[in-house]
């Protein structure tokens, strides 16, 4: 069964547009409790409780504030935070290749993915051969739901795979861990050591296999779930309708600019990309923004990741 795409844009460095949909590529696996009254079986939600007061306040009373410094808020606007937001692009735009393995693991966060449509099977073949053979990945920036992400283009077997990434100030140094030096004296193994580490690794050593490795509480509670709903102890809940989300169809397949720019020189390359987006924005041309607010004072760069949250 086909997985439902949600997201759709194209791939683009140089003067290549390659269009592609998203899928997700993971499920969460964990047990899922929602919140039930006893009473009556209706689902529960979270109230909006002033901490200080114990009393639960209206919605519009309600506004978003960053700290800046302990206990000193800056209030955002509703407006101000739609400024802020990234303008939805419906591109992964490539900003570098690099070697995969300079990339540490700690980045990846979450897999996509990527699948080719609108003719663009060819060059999406070309470029998910082209990073396997020479080793490298791509880097890039996409924008998704208005939110921008750090995304790192990976080809795996067939397909290309697009990890969103954390970014530089999400992820902690290791400076300050207690950590044993390599090669330092007093904690280089002996030779007899290494050899016995070597062969229990070994002994140890087999094919990846995903299906080995099961959640064991997940399946603990299921088993449980189904063993009282075959005795009939179920509830009948009746649960608010949500309606699906919309996803843009604007791509643009621009597969020839590949034949242009293998063909054209690194003055060719240097156009490209302002040719290339005149053309998606003839097709679907946003709308206008106000100026961004400008950079925060240093000592708020500290909370810049509880202001994207809190947007």
């Amino acid at each position: 069964m086909a997985s439902r795409t949600i997201w759709k844009g194209a791939i683009s460095f140089g003067l290549v547009h390659i269009p592609v949909g998203l899928h997700t590529a993971t499920t969460e696996s964990g047990v899922d409790f929602d919140w039930l009254d006893k009473r009556s079986m209706d689902p529960v939600g979270y109230k909006r409780i002033n901490k200080r007061t114990g009393k639960e306040i209206d919605k519009d009373n309600i506004v978003k504030g960053v700290e800046y410094e302990d206990g000193q808020y800056v209030i955002i606007s509703p407006e101000e935070i739609a400024d802020a937001y990234p303008r939805t692009t419906q591109t992964i735009e490539i900003q570098q290749f690099v070697d995969a393995a300079g990339v540490s693991f700690v980045y990846l966060e979450r897999p996509y993915y990527v699948a080719p449509i609108n003719k663009g099977h060819k060059v999406y073949a070309l470029l998910r051969d082209t990073l396997a053979k020479t080793g490298k990945i791509g880097i890039a920036k996409v924008v998704i739901q208005t939110k921008q992400h750090l995304a790192a283009l990976i080809p795996s077997g067939d397909a290309l795979v697009l990890n969103l990434m954390r970014w530089g100030d999400e992820v902690r140094s290791q400076e300050g861990l207690d950590l044993p030096k390599a090669g330092a004296k007093g904690m280089s193994p002996s030779a007899s050591e290494l050899k016995m580490a070597k062969m229990l690794v070994d002994d140890m050593t087999g094919e990846w296999d995903p299906e080995q490795f099961k959640d064991e509480f997940k399946a603990a509670v299921m088993e449980l779930v189904e063993k009282k709903a075959r005795a009939g102890k179920t509830e009948t809940v009746i649960e608010p309708q949500e309606e699906s989300p919309a996803y843009a169809d604007n791509v643009i397949d621009l597969t020839e600019l590949l034949q242009r720019s293998l063909k054209g020189g690194r003055a060719a390359g240097k156009a490209a990309p302002a040719a290339a987006r005149s053309s998606a924005g003839n097709a679907k041309k946003p709308a206008p923004r106000k100026a961004a607010a400008k950079k925060p004072p240093a000592k708020a760069a500290k909370t810049a990741g509880k202001a994207r949250k809190a947007a």
